[in-house]
């Protein structure tokens, strides 16, 4: 069982950054492949990034590649997301996901947190 916190969303400009972490509490967090996903109003919920158990392999849509940059502190239990050049339409619920393999699937995900809104002004 892992529980998941995510914190660090918040308002911001278009053009600023943000830093989500998501702590994780139980047992063997560097077993799981770290995932974060997002959720706009009305919109389901997609694929953001994903980092491999060590850290040595990582993933990001499309939509956020070059500008968003998963990391984890298998020390600290934590995974990041660092959030750069934010556009309005990155606005929207971030979530943490534990899960013993990749995918960007969140139907695959073993373990959620409850989200952080990050809403980013024009």
């Amino acid at each position: 069982q892992v529980q998941l916190v995510e914190s660090g969303g918040g308002l911001v400009q278009a053009g600023g950054s943000l830093r989500l972490s998501c702590s994780a509490s139980g047992r063997d967090f560097s077993r799981y492949v770290m995932h974060w996903f997002r959720q706009a109003p009305g919109k389901e919920r997609e694929f953001v990034a994903a980092i491999r158990r060590r850290g040595d392999s990582t993933y990001h849509s499309d939509s956020v590649k070059g500008r968003f940059a998963i990391s984890r502190d298998n020390a600290k239990n934590t995974v990041y997301l660092q959030m750069n050049s934010l556009n309005p339409e990155d606005t929207a619920v971030y979530y943490c996901a534990a899960n013993a393999a990749y995918s960007n699937y969140p139907q695959s995900m073993d373990y959620w947190g409850k989200g952080t809104p990050v809403t980013v002004s024009s």
